[in-house]
């Protein structure tokens, strides 16, 4: 029992009330609880605890919504804190992984890309049946005054001065130096550089030329030939050097000079040095690569046309010139007898 203690009540005393009636209430509320619970689940619809439910449900969503509302953007902030604060070493990790990602990308993009190459190149050797080895081009001119390019098979592969070279467009040029483990090709675009060539479509032959400049001109075409812009042209398998047939490029231009027995032709190359990888050396011609005899007699009939067709021309200026001054003698002559019948009438 509490005490007095100076006409009051003990400390001890009231603490242990205090605490006694405290227990007793979480007992009777854990009790209720459990009585509601029970009569709670054995509530069929429609019951008293249903409808308090339902009450309260509807009571409280508006506030339960509110407060979704209210707490969404402290959430967001939360969220953008926790990105802020993540450990640098984390930050690091995921770098490196994305560098890692871009240049497995980049290896993948290329390795493709050679693949489709290789495919181009395989694609020509099989269509011309060219006895050929693959190379790989590994630098350009060394000088401004040439075009080449360097090649990492040489000699010790069978290579050999004079082979042709062809990317997958077309042939590219000829070997011209060739060491035990690398060559080098003048490329068709050299100023020096000449191959026998044809329009593909008249069958016209000439000879396409390189330039300074990089275009190609194909002479000795002669004027009665037919050529038009678009046009392509082909090698012509003359000389014994490159195959037959093989693409060299287009016709940009033509022009005729009055008088002259041969066009004037600018041919765009389907290859340029931008393009040039993997490239095919031509070891060997078969015989259905080289320039037939009806190709022979055909380019010198049209060389021989044109050396008629100019000697004809120059034949005709003589005879126009001889048929003037006689011409004019005859007229100075007639003049001369007229002056002197006069003089002699006079007389």
């Amino acid at each position: 029992m509490p005490t007095l203690n100076g006409g009051g009540l003990s400390s001890s005393g009231l603490h242990k009330d205090n605490s006694g009636s405290g227990g007793r209430l979480a007992v009777v509320f854990v009790v209720l609880s459990l009585v509601m619970f029970t009569m709670s689940a054995r509530e069929t619809n429609g019951g008293f605890f249903t409808t308090v439910r339902a009450v309260y449900s509807t009571v409280t969503t508006p506030v339960r919504y509110v407060g979704v509302v209210v707490t969404a953007p402290f959430q967001g902030l939360g969220n953008v804190f926790a990105n802020l604060t993540a450990s640098q070493k984390s930050l690091s990790e995921l770098k490196a992984e994305n560098e890692k990602l871009k240049a497995r990308n980049a290896e993948l993009e290329e390795a493709e890309k050679t693949s489709e190459r290789l495919e181009e190149l395989l694609s020509l050797q099989s269509t011309y049946k060219l006895k050929s080895k693959a190379a790989r081009i590994i630098s350009g001119s060394t000088d401004s005054w040439s075009d080449t390019v360097t090649i990492d098979k040489g000699s010790s592969s069978g290579l050999a001065v004079g082979m042709p070279v062809t990317d997958s467009r077309g042939a590219i040029g000829q070997i011209v130096s060739c060491g035990a483990t690398s060559s080098t090709v003048r490329l068709v675009t050299d100023e020096n550089s000449s191959v026998s060539a044809m329009v593909q479509s008249s069958r016209a032959q000439g000879i396409l030329s390189g330039s300074a400049d990089g275009t190609l001109h194909l002479k000795l075409i002669s004027t009665d030939s037919t050529v038009r812009v678009g046009d392509t042209v082909v090698t012509s398998g003359l000389g014994g050097v490159f195959p037959k047939g093989l693409p060299l490029g287009t016709v940009m231009s033509v022009n005729k000079s009055a008088g002259a027995l041969y066009y004037e032709i600018a041919v765009k190359p389907f290859s340029t040095t931008e393009n040039f990888e993997e490239v095919l050396v031509i070891t060997s011609l078969t015989q259905d690569q080289r320039a037939t005899s009806d190709d022979i007699v055909a380019a010198d009939a049209q060389e021989s046309k044109a050396v008629t067709g100019g000697s004809d021309s120059s034949t005709s200026d003589s005879s126009s010139s001889e048929t003037s001054e006689s011409d004019a003698s005859g007229k100075d002559s007639s003049s001369t007898k007229s002056d002197a019948s006069e003089k002699s009438s006079d007389d």
